[in-house]
């Protein structure tokens, strides 16, 4: 009889710090994670990872986390990029938002096309298509498990539905994590590419020969993390007003508004203030938030959970991620305009097809602290992945289920 070993909301967090230290240890050491930009969390998280799948094949226990104070870090995370966000740069996105939105809806079709394709081709019921496709990988483990009652009840109760849905979103967020670096690496390196303004300070985290920033101190840190709890306090006031108005929206969306608003409000209002905006220290904040809910989530997957998946995983997942490079190198790259920001955004997207919003940030993160800043970049991507991807992803879903 299998074990379950829970470690606690406190330890998880201490165990997230230190993979995060044991993936930075990794890139310092590892010449390939740093040189095909692989982010810290991952590393150290699949270290973990895998760790804990050998203690369930050696002893089986099942080590679970609990994750419940990881949104805290998300909504941290979010509220800088909105904070960071000039408008200015929203203005002139206008177009490569729209662009990138079409190219989304485009990409959301392809995949699910691949998922009828690999259900019909290992005889799985139709209904299936959805769990190898938009459903687990765009939509993500939330996603997966809301739409699995439903799929439960069209197909009779067929086994292995809740099973399928995890392991694609699991294998997708690895492979999401994984991908984003070498493909940026690769179209920076291929068309010589420079960030438009290489001596603005980068939106998340420090650049990688500069790990100590002087800027940063006691009073600095303080003033960001002020500025960042008041715009969540007024972001989740705002989610809360459109939760009751039967608008459903993730609690970071709104935080992401709360902070562009003041972000560009408070220094016309209160010129006199002290800014916080593209600074090291929210910077810092930033990457330090991501790095720590990227960390909770990679070293939380089972991976044993995998198991007996067999051809199907290994045939779809494969060809999924094909698409997602080709996509990004080949479609997204030259639509968006062969510049760096473009290649920033390719990075980005590998981890949104495949992955989550949190995996394309950190995905474009290890990119920007390497090569240079693309602050436009971090605005374009959340707006759509937040915003639309999940309609467009429920409209589909609706349409390939009857297929």
């Amino acid at each position: 009889m299998t074990e379950s070993l829970t470690v606690g909301a406190f330890a998880s967090v201490t165990v997230a710090f230190l993979v995060y230290l044991l993936g930075a240890e990794l890139t310092r050491r590892v010449a390939l994670l740093r040189d095909f930009n692989i982010p810290e969390p991952v590393s150290g998280g699949l270290v973990v990872a895998l760790a804990t799948m050998a203690a369930f094949l050696a002893f089986d226990t099942a080590i679970s986390f609990d994750l419940a104070a990881r949104d805290y870090f998300l909504l941290v995370f979010f509220t800088g990029i909105g904070l960071n966000a000039r408008l200015s740069d929203l203005v002139k996105g206008g177009l490569p938002l729209a662009i990138l939105l079409g190219l989304t809806i485009v990409y959301v079709v392809l995949q699910n096309i691949i998922g009828v394709a690999g259900a019909r081709a290992f005889g799985l019921p139709p209904e299936f298509s959805v769990l190898l496709s938009s459903a687990a990988l765009i939509g993500g483990h939330g996603t997966v498990i809301a739409w699995t009652p439903r799929i439960d009840e069209m197909t009779g109760g067929a086994a292995g539905v809740s099973e399928l849905g995890i392991a694609v979103a699991t294998i997708g967020l690895v492979a999401a994590a994984l991908i984003g670096g070498p493909i940026a690496k690769y179209l920076i390196n291929r068309w010589r590419l420079t960030p438009e303004r290489p001596d603005e300070n980068p939106t998340i985290g420090v650049a990688f020969e500069d790990e100590t920033v002087r800027t940063i101190d006691h009073l600095s840190f303080m003033r960001v993390m002020l500025w960042v709890h008041v715009t969540i306090a007024i972001g989740m006031a705002l989610w809360e007003g459109l939760d009751e108005a039967g608008v459903g929206l993730p609690p970071f969306v709104p935080c992401l508004l709360a902070g562009i608003v003041l972000g560009n409000l408070v220094p016309v209002v209160l010129p006199r203030a002290v800014e916080v905006r593209r600074t090291p220290t929210l910077a810092m904040v930033s990457d330090f938030a991501l790095g720590t809910f990227l960390a909770m989530s990679l070293m939380s997957l089972q991976l044993w959970t995998l198991s007996g998946m067999g051809l199907v995983l290994v045939v779809v997942m494969t060809a999924q991620t094909l698409l997602s490079i080709l996509f990004a190198i080949f479609v997204l790259f030259p639509a968006m305009g062969r510049s760096y920001r473009a290649a920033v955004l390719a990075a980005g997207f590998g981890g949104v097809t495949l992955g989550a919003t949190p995996t394309a940030i950190a995905n474009m993160t290890a990119v920007t602290k390497r090569y240079g800043p693309s602050p436009m970049a971090f605005v374009i991507l959340p707006l759509v992945s937040a915003f639309f991807v999940d309609i467009v992803n429920s409209f589909a879903i609706q349409y390939f289920l009857p297929l």
